[in-house]
């Protein structure tokens, strides 16, 4: 009768096993589509009201939310980031500020043009007798003319401050790209980190539910005086540890959600119906030389620095024009209604008007040129080595993603090994345990390494999408 009540409670352990925890197939290979742990590529949140491990007193952490379950891939995710989040507008705003500094500078190339109206009145043979050079005398008049000023040349300075603003609007589109790709990335990353929590959530569910079993089949053969009060212990422990996992599970879950929304652009959290539908798991490259051409070619934050440097290099240019001579014509027109008289004579017509040329040649202020045009030939010098610096971290980055990569696509092989061995470490101390030729403690501990298994296993293939779209981001591939 013992070793029947020993059999029926052993079949009803296997047959109450975690999904991901069973052996798969010989047949399956250890990558590509086949390597999930759900049975479907749609995930579902589980429904909280069919956890087993809520016990009284338990408090469910659930955010707040707007809306209902709204159906997200990973190329929705993109799609929405870039079209609601903050930062891509500010970039784009950055951008737009940028090509208005190109025409601040075009501006000298036009004529300007002002108006003046004057009016005075004066003490009547008042001199003007302290200050700089003056007027003599100062005359009581009202009149009203237009000035114009054009810049003839300044020998190229201009010029040179023209291009320095167009190589300065580049590189602020660069930068606009590169936030564009920041903000895929971290969408990509979003959104299969959620899916890795929800997978691991569903592991954690599972445990509980096999370990919750099990404690209640020790709980029964304690009962009846074919178990120990110390098995019925370690059963316990073991439930608690897997509703503590779950629990956590819950809350990184949620958490997750938070951040991919937040990414989204939303300002709530929103629940989404995550689906995965990339089945197929590809290799990554077998060379990593390629990858940093393809980087040095593609990525915008190179573009955007080295605009940068023609910037620099067309600034110090036009800062080395400051020595040159700047030649402006001038001109004049108005009319005096009115005029007094000084002494029977009238001093103004009524209308005047004057045309001249402007020659302004630096003598001598004090070195402040010279030094102006050294500060913008290190600035350029600084800036080439920025540039410099910025492809060798960047080919440091394209090796460290490729070699994640390469390691994160070998862990779904190992993680799906390791979760065959604890499966069979499972079921060779369960036998041993109902057959009373081993302890609690044998069983407890295959148990602890089969849901350890489990959860490597669930993370392993989100772990190496997100590897995916990091190298992705490296070489700034579509």
């Amino acid at each position: 009768m013992k070793h029947k009540l020993l059999r029926i409670a052993w079949m009803g352990s296997l047959a109450t096993l975690p999904l991901a925890a069973q052996n798969p197939s010989p047949s399956q290979p250890v990558t590509g589509s086949s390597q999930t742990v759900q049975s479907s590529n749609q995930v579902q949140v589980p429904a909280a009201s069919t956890n087993p491990s809520a016990t009284p007193g338990q408090i469910q952490a659930q955010l707040s939310s707007t809306g209902g379950t709204q159906r997200l891939t990973v190329q929705d995710a993109e799609t929405l980031a870039l079209r609601n989040n903050p930062q891509i507008s500010v970039s784009r705003l950055l951008s737009l500020a940028s090509g208005q500094v190109t025409r601040e500078q075009k501006a000298a190339y036009y004529p300007s043009i002002y108006g003046s109206l004057t009016a005075v009145d004066s003490k009547e043979g008042s001199r003007i007798a302290a200050g700089n050079l003056n007027n003599s005398s100062v005359y009581e008049r009202a009149a009203g003319g237009i000035t114009l000023s054009q810049l003839i040349t300044d020998f190229g300075r201009t010029n040179n401050l023209v291009a320095a603003a167009a190589f300065h609007a580049k590189a602020a589109d660069m930068n606009a790209v590169a936030t564009a790709d920041q903000i895929k990335l971290a969408a990509d990353q979003a959104f299969y980190n959620a899916l890795q929590t929800l997978a691991l959530q569903q592991v954690a569910l599972q445990t509980v539910n096999a370990r919750q079993l099990v404690s209640d089949q020790i709980t029964a053969l304690y009962q009846n005086k074919l178990r120990s009060q110390l098995d019925v212990s370690f059963a316990d422990a073991n439930l608690a540890q897997a509703r503590l996992l779950l629990l956590d599970a819950q809350n990184n879950y949620q958490a997750a959600l938070s951040m991919l929304s937040e990414v989204l652009g939303y300002p709530t959290q929103q629940q989404f119906d995550l689906v995965d539908t990339d089945t197929k798991l590809d290799a990554p490259p077998d060379s990593v030389s390629q990858l940093i051409d393809q980087a040095y070619s593609n990525r915008p934050e190179i573009a955007s620095q080295d605009y940068e440097y023609r910037a620099a290099q067309h600034f110090q240019k036009a800062e080395r024009d400051l020595l040159l001579p700047s030649i402006e014509a001038l001109g004049v027109v108005g009319g005096t209604p009115y005029r007094p008289t000084v002494d029977g004579l009238q001093p103004f017509t009524s209308w005047y008007g004057a045309i001249g040329v402007n020659v302004n040649i630096p003598i001598f202020n004090g070195f402040l040129y010279p030094a102006r045009s050294k500060e913008a030939a290190l600035r350029a010098q600084a800036t080439n080595e920025q540039l410099r610096d910025l492809k060798d971290r960047i080919a440091n980055d394209v090796r460290t993603s490729w070699l994640n990569a390469i390691t994160a696509y070998n862990r779904i092989g190992v993680t799906q090994q390791f979760v065959d061995q604890t499966n069979l470490a499972v079921d060779l101390s369960q036998t041993r345990y109902n057959l009373g030729l081993s302890s609690i403690v044998e069983l407890s501990q295959a148990e602890l390494q089969q849901t350890e298994a489990q959860i490597q296993f669930a993370a392993a293939r989100y772990q190496y999408r997100i590897a995916q779209a990091v190298v992705r981001f490296q070489i700034a591939a579509p």
